[in-house]
């Protein structure tokens, strides 16, 4: 299943960089790269919608002057109560789109002629994942598993998710903490063609330093949604597991270390009373 699903996606030659940047991009590759950077993880051009709408002639739906401004700040124009601002933002389901970092005017304006220079091609290159909406296999969802875990490793050496993130139902403590908990991520990116974006391109800071150079494939991609997708429709898992198992680890913790003090303090003991009952036996010997 997996190897027909990866047929079924279209992985443009540009996207093969995640992300570009530096001082050696000429001023005719920037806007490509920076709209690779921040914003193929939302939106694509001519792929469909994702989290956000697909912008294939959004300058043919919207004028420029208004579609600059609201890339420059896109809350300020939902809170100035924008009738296609609002629409926008229901559209996506509530999600507002944030203020991307370094985003100018003059960037807007050059994101803009991007988006209408890749309108007229045939095939843009941020066309974006096209994956098969055939059922996943058994075999899917248990690689999917192996790979959130760590137990298979990714092809590019990239950290398993569960060093960052939590999940119920995955045993142990349920993850890590340092990213947030994905028990609703499925549904948050609206199904597979969001999360598969999410995962190529990954949008936050911090997943962006850890994956610039380690990018997922698609043959991991694909079975890591299989994994998501199968989570989102399973019943909500009993959440007290963790905590019982939080529990009991601490209290065994706590009685090991009282055990350990024990025995270094009986040691302890010995090692001053025993030279004194010498020094008192060899005094009275003499």
């Amino acid at each position: 299943m997996i190897k027909n699903c990866t047929l079924a996606i279209l992985l443009p030659l540009g996207l093969l960089t995640i992300i570009g940047g530096g001082s050696s991009i000429t001023a005719a590759q920037e806007p490509a790269d920076y709209f690779r950077q921040n914003c193929v993880s939302c939106h694509s051009i001519g792929g469909g919608r994702l989290t956000g709408p697909d912008l294939k002639d959004v300058t043919q739906r919207k004028d420029r002057p208004w579609l600059a401004q609201f890339m420059l700040n896109p809350k300020a124009a939902i809170d100035g109560g924008d009738a296609y601002a609002l629409k926008l933002q229901q559209e996506a389901r509530g999600v507002i789109m944030p203020t991307v970092i370094g985003m100018t005017k003059a960037r807007a304006e050059a994101l803009l002629d991007l988006i209408e220079a890749e309108s007229k091609l045939e095939t843009s290159q941020f066309v974006g994942l096209q994956i098969s909406d055939a059922p996943f296999t058994p075999l899917d969802i248990a690689k999917g598993r192996d790979l959130f875990l760590g137990v298979r490793p990714l092809m590019n050496k990239g950290p398993a998710c569960i060093s960052c993130h939590a999940l119920p139902g995955i045993g142990g403590l349920g993850g890590g903490r340092l990213g947030p908990d994905l028990t609703k991520v499925y549904e948050r990116l609206q199904g597979r063609k969001g999360l598969a974006a999410w995962l190529f391109a990954p949008a936050t800071p911090t997943m962006q330093s850890l994956f610039v150079k380690k990018a997922l494939q698609p043959d991991e991609i694909l079975p890591i949604v299989a994994y998501f997708e199968n989570a989102a429709n399973q019943a909500p898992p009993d959440n007290s597991v963790p905590l019982l198992t939080f529990f009991f680890i601490g209290l065994g913790g706590t009685a090991l270390a009282l055990v350990l003090f024990d025995i270094i303090w009986k040691k302890r003991f010995r090692a001053v009373r025993r030279p004194l009952v010498q020094n008192e036996r060899e005094r009275k010997a003499a």
